[in-house]
Parts: C-alpha cells; sequence; structure tokens
C-alpha cells in the first residue's frame, strides 16, 4: 500500500490519489494548534479526505516540543496528551498506522537511558491503544540500536518502526540500505523521498544519491511488504517518485 504525505493543497492530492491509487498520510494532527480544536478538525478533515477520494490514511503524529524520554514530568504529560490527541483522531478517521518521531536529538540528549525511558512511555501509551499500528520514525538518529532496543522492550504486535530513507540519509553515519537491514524484522512502513547526504532536501527518488535498490530490495521483494509514504513537496516530485518505486518494483519481478 503506498500513501502520499499531504503536503500538496487538496486539489492537487485529489489528481495524485487519482492516477496513482495512493491513500494519504496526514500531517494535520501534527499540528498543536489543530489538536487544540481536535473535534472540529476531525470532522473538518473528513470532509476533505471524502473530497480528495481518499480511501485509506494514515496520520502523522505531533512532535515539535515533544520528547517521550523527557525526565520532566510536565513535558511527558505534554507529550502524553499530544500523542493521545493524534492517536483520537486516528481512530476516528479510521487510519491504518499511525507515526510518531523518536524525538531524538543527538549532542542534546545522551543515549544513556535511552530505550529505557522512552520504552516505558510507550508501555503506558499502549496498554489501551491496541486497534492501530504505531511507527516510531528515525528522524535525527545517528543509530538504529536505540530504537530497535526500545522496540523489543515495549514487545507489543502494535509498535514498529517506520524507516525515513532520507533521514537516515543525510543524519546518520551509516547507510539507509544498513538500518533497512538491521531493522527490516521490526519496519511495517517506510517514508521514501531522496537527498544527497548534505541536508533532509526530500527530493523526488532518483534525483539524490541514495542507493535506492539496495535499501528497498528487502520490502519489495518480501511478502509482507510494509507500506510506503512518498514525502515529496509538490506534485512533480511525488509523481517522479511514484514511477521510480514503479520502476524499481518492476526489476525485482
Amino acid at each position: 500500500m503506498l500513501y502520499i504525505s499531504h503536503l500538496l493543497p487538496d486539489r492537487e492530492m485529489a489528481q495524485v490519489l487519482e492516477q496513482t491509487g495512493a491513500g494519504v498520510e496526514s500531517i494535520e494532527f501534527s499540528i498543536a494548534e489543530n489538536l487544540d480544536n481536535l473535534k472540529e478538525n476531525i470532522l473538518d478533515y473528513r470532509g476533505r479526505l471524502r473530497a480528495m477520494g481518499a480511501e485509506h490514511l494514515t496520520i502523522h503524529g505531533p512532535f515539535l516540543d515533544l520528547n517521550p524520554m523527557t525526565f520532566d514530568s510536565r513535558i511527558r504529560q505534554a507529550t502524553m496528551l499530544r500523542y493521545a490527541q493524534a492517536y483520537e483522531a486516528a481512530a476516528e478517521l479510521g487510519a491504518e498506522k499511525i507515526v510518531y518521531h523518536t524525538c531524538y536529538h543527538p549532542d542534546i540528549y545522551l543515549l544513556t537511558g535511552w530505550a529505557q525511558r522512552t520504552a516505558e512511555f510507550y508501555q503506558e501509551f499502549l496498554e489501551n491503544r491496541k486497534e492501530i499500528k504505531v511507527v516510531l520514525e528515525n528522524v535525527f538518529d545517528r543509530e538504529w540500536e536505540p530504537i530497535l532496543e526500545a522496540i523489543e522492550e515495549v514487545n507489543v504486535p502494535n509498535l514498529g518502526f517506520c524507516l525515513d530513507i532520507g533521514h537516515a540519509h543525510c543524519y546518520s553515519p551509516r547507510p539507509a540500505e544498513e538500518w533497512a537491514r538491521a531493522m527490516k524484522k521490526h519496519i511495517s512502513h517506510v517514508h521514501v523521498h531522496d537527498n544527497l547526504g548534505d541536508k533532509d532536501s526530500h527530493m523526488a527518488l532518483g534525483q539524490g544519491n541514495i542507493s535506492l535498490s539496495r535499501t528497498l530490495m528487502p520490502f519489495l521483494l518480501d511478502e509482507d511488504e510494509p507500506t510506503f509514504t512518498i514525502e515529496c513537496g509538490n506534485k512533480e516530485t511525488v509523481l517522479a517518485s511514484w514511477e521510480m518505486l514503479r520502476d524499481l518494483k518492476s526489476c525485482f519481478f
């Protein structure tokens, strides 16, 4: 299943969905202002999804100023609240998955105890939330081991990993294909976009220098293929990425 990140105007999203048959990954509920008016925005977004012809949905959760592993009880409460609001929106709108950033920032937070505290947060958060698949997305993370440790410590079927290949390529010293191999057991969602390794530029697939065949081949050959979201900021780069994914898949079958 393919999704398109809702970075385009609704009219263009409708055109892209019609052409590709993709679903939508909504960023609507990653914005604090929209969470403050949750009921109204769920109702409004339901109508927008209908108008775009979206039949499948994932939600991208909030991340700005939030931190699941925080030592500050008030920040933890705020993070729990915002995550719960986004999860509520996902449940109300029938989303299949919800994506949360790891919120790890190198050189600000130590990794000592990170996995344990992150696991404690998600154990509490997921205790009574079983119906939607929750996936943790790498952003500034330089290593996969702490994320792997946290996911395996929580050890519930509805917690997995979202590999963002662009983030891995420009923020981690370890190649994206190594992330794919190391985390494959837990990867159920993949964010795809490209860059030159210098910044998170969200280019179309093939415009940067990520080794797409080596990174994506393990998933494209797998019977239990994860879902994908194209995260590009205009219609042209979205469609170019869609065509690249089709071409890659056709090479393996």
